[in-house]
């Protein structure tokens, strides 16, 4: 057996009293390639360079101060003991979940601001959520959380990871399910399904919708495995979200399927 690996180090690197992580830099990088994405297909479609810049103005602030804000409600009996750590996000704690919904408020504001269709902008830029979604997990790897239960090292063998991966789910002594990996492979899936999508030119909100669908479904089982899901009572937060984002996700599709006459498809200006 090849030496085992010792645990990736969560910091970067320092600047002086600044410990740079490798979480921030990957969300980092995530919400960057997202938007390089998002931007090409945004004047593709006929937009100005501006709209994208101006919505995430707006989307990031708001949607990184909802993902805390969710959790810590969530996990307010520790936050309430601790008031003077719920600003400390860089010490970890925020949600996927608060960050779509901050996201998804702001563009509906934004687009009626605007004057632009709130399902166009969502079918165009759905590919690039799911694009920052599935590089941001590997923050989580980073950081050695957002993992399932115990596991035999052999069982993470026999799915072919290398050492270097596997030693990082080995968290105080114990193997544990790669959970941040399989929904990072599943929005992988996700997204190339999106991308056939627009080459098929389905109705407008369809896209954006199967992202919803999709993503829900996927996360749906994923939170079963975890160790650290937001609780109420004895209910996982994420998959009662995510049912209900499944739900929605369906009726919605359908409800526009049927009723918006003519209809209007992804690529009509």
């Amino acid at each position: 057996m090849d030496s085992i690996l010792m645990a990736i180090n969560p910091v970067a690197f320092t600047l002086g009293p600044i410990s740079v992580r490798w979480y921030g830099i990957i969300i980092a990088c995530g919400i960057i390639i997202a938007y390089f994405v998002g931007q090409r297909e945004m004047i593709k479609r006929g937009f100005n360079e501006e709209i994208l810049t101006d919505l995430l103005i707006w989307a990031v602030p708001i949607s990184i101060i909802c993902a805390r804000i969710y959790y810590v409600t969530f996990e307010w009996p520790y936050y309430a003991a601790h008031p003077d750590e719920i600003i400390q996000i860089w010490h970890g704690g925020i949600a996927i979940h608060g960050a779509l919904i901050g996201a998804f408020v702001t563009a509906i504001i934004f687009s009626h601001k605007r004057g632009i269709s709130f399902w166009k902008i969502a079918d165009i830029l759905a590919p690039s959520l799911i694009i920052g979604q599935i590089i941001g997990r590997w923050g989580n790897f980073m950081n050695q959380e957002a993992y399932g239960g115990v596991v035999e090292r052999s069982f993470l063998e026999n799915l072919h990871l290398p050492n270097w991966l596997i030693e990082q789910m080995n968290v105080n002594g114990f193997y544990h399910h790669p959970t941040f990996l399989y929904e990072s492979v599943w929005n992988l899936i996700g997204l190339i399904i999106l991308l056939v999508l627009r080459k098929v030119n389905p109705q407008r909100g369809e896209i954006f919708l199967t992202y919803i669908i999709w993503y829900s479904f996927g996360r749906f089982f994923v939170e079963r495995m975890r160790t650290d899901s937001l609780l109420i009572g004895d209910l996982r937060m994420a998959q009662i979200v995510s049912l209900v984002g499944l739900v929605l996700g369906v009726i919605i599709l359908i409800y526009r399927r049927l009723n918006i006459k003519p209809p209007v498809q992804y690529k009509d200006q």
